[in-house]
């Protein structure tokens, strides 16, 4: 056991009102859980762990804790703050080794999942407990959804999600993988066969775009696709990439990583407006990746960005729109958000999305067709894995309530 854990755990105060907690999306019972491996019970609290957040051996370690539970801990004030997140890693992870998973009760009734990222497999888990027959469809060949594809490797090992999948195959889940429902298999046969509740939770995998002249040139390519499979891309020598937010440092970072000599985050205003987590920028700045800012392109080219100059002015930024320059690169990376795609909804009736294409629901994600729920990403838009657990936790009590009412 690492000496630095035990001492982390040591210095909490364990607060009856806990700010820690309280800031967590998920209420994660950080001082209680602590006091269980304190007395030498880690199972016990790698239980409490996983009973509150089935993700908590993933969060632990993606979370942004500095703006979470972390940056609220009183120790944080005078002193440096507990490293949280390192003590759930170490007990979530051990208590994956040793769980021994079984349903509540058996129930005759089957339910699908539509996307195995963070909300498909929180659903996947919790829904298995409580003895449902749960079959979850991923389009790709692997589960993890944006865990897999859109997390590097350096900050979330690929090995984790493999533990995840065989305790989810322990509880008798069933997973088909590459399966895109909507084209092929669609809603409608889904209930024809037999299932008494469809999830969504495919996420958000259609990359924004900027349009503008040389988007479709060979050397500009989209964050969300690059973070799939980095290795099958060639970049050069020098990157930019363009966005601000933690996807464009994850990026960044990941490409530093597979041979790219230099990787510039490039943005139209300042360090302060950045919507990354100061966690991350540090982290990136830590890496090498270097910082280019009040420029806002307006062409990409075989040899670089031609971008405009952008000037701050009593708190407004203005283009300087006579003001070109060239801004040599190998390769650019838009990074810029993205939105969900249309398999699902363009296939079905009686699904309503929003302007974005996000899917409407209710606050427990009941969706706008009878016994589709949804959550995760595909509703949110983007977020973190902590918020997808959150609200399909939630989900999770109304799937159990409408099936229970309406075929028992």
């Amino acid at each position: 056991m690492p000496l630095h854990v035990i001492s982390e755990t040591k210095r909490c105060l364990q607060c009856k009102n806990a700010r820690c907690t309280t800031s967590c999306p998920v209420s994660t019972p950080v001082a209680e859980f602590i006091n269980l491996f304190l007395d030498g019970k880690i199972k016990e609290a790698g239980e409490m762990l996983f009973k509150n957040n089935p993700l908590s051996i993933v969060t632990s370690l993606v979370c942004p804790h500095s703006e979470l539970c972390e940056g609220h801990c009183i120790r944080g004030i005078k002193s440096t703050p507990i490293e949280i997140g390192r003590i759930e890693h170490y007990v979530s992870d051990y208590y994956l080794n040793v769980m021994d998973l079984k349903p509540e009760k058996e129930l005759d009734h089957r339910i699908a999942i539509i996307g195995s990222g963070p909300a498909g497999i929180t659903i996947a888990f919790l829904m298995a407990l409580k003895g449902y027959k749960v079959t979850i469809f991923e389009a790709h060949d692997k589960i993890g959804g944006v865990m897999r594809y859109g997390i590097p490797e350096f900050r979330l090992p690929k090995r984790i999600l493999e533990r995840l999948k065989s305790k989810l195959l322990e509880l008798g889940v069933k997973i088909r993988p590459n399966t895109l429902i909507g084209k092929v298999i669609t809603l409608d046969d889904l209930f024809r066969d037999g299932y008494k509740s469809v999830f969504i939770g495919t996420g958000v995998w259609k990359p924004y775009k900027l349009s503008i002249k040389g988007e479709t040139l060979g050397n500009v390519n989209f964050a969300i696709d690059y973070l799939k499979n980095p290795e099958a891309y060639d970049l050069g020598c020098n990157l930019v990439v363009i966005g601000a937010g933690n996807v464009a440092m994850d990026v960044a970072r990941t490409a530093l990583r597979n041979g790219v000599k230099t990787a510039t985050i490039m943005y139209r205003k300042t360090l302060g407006e950045m919507s990354a987590s100061d966690e991350e920028i540090e982290a990136a700045k830590m890496d090498g990746v270097k910082f280019e800012f009040l420029k806002t392109p307006i062409e990409f080219t075989d040899n670089g960005i031609i971008y405009n100059s952008v000037e701050k002015t009593d708190g407004k930024f203005n283009v300087i729109e006579d003001k070109k320059s060239l801004f040599p690169a190998d390769s650019i990376i838009v990074s810029i958000s993205q939105g969900p795609q249309s398999n699902i909804v363009s296939s079905t009736k009686g699904i309503n999305v929003n302007g974005k294409g996000l899917v409407q629901t209710t606050i427990t994600g009941e969706t706008t067709r009878d016994g589709v729920f949804a959550s995760g990403d595909v509703v949110t838009g983007a977020r973190t894995v902590v918020e997808a657990v959150k609200y399909s936790k939630e989900v999770v009590e109304a799937m159990d309530k409408y099936i229970k009412e309406k075929y028992e």
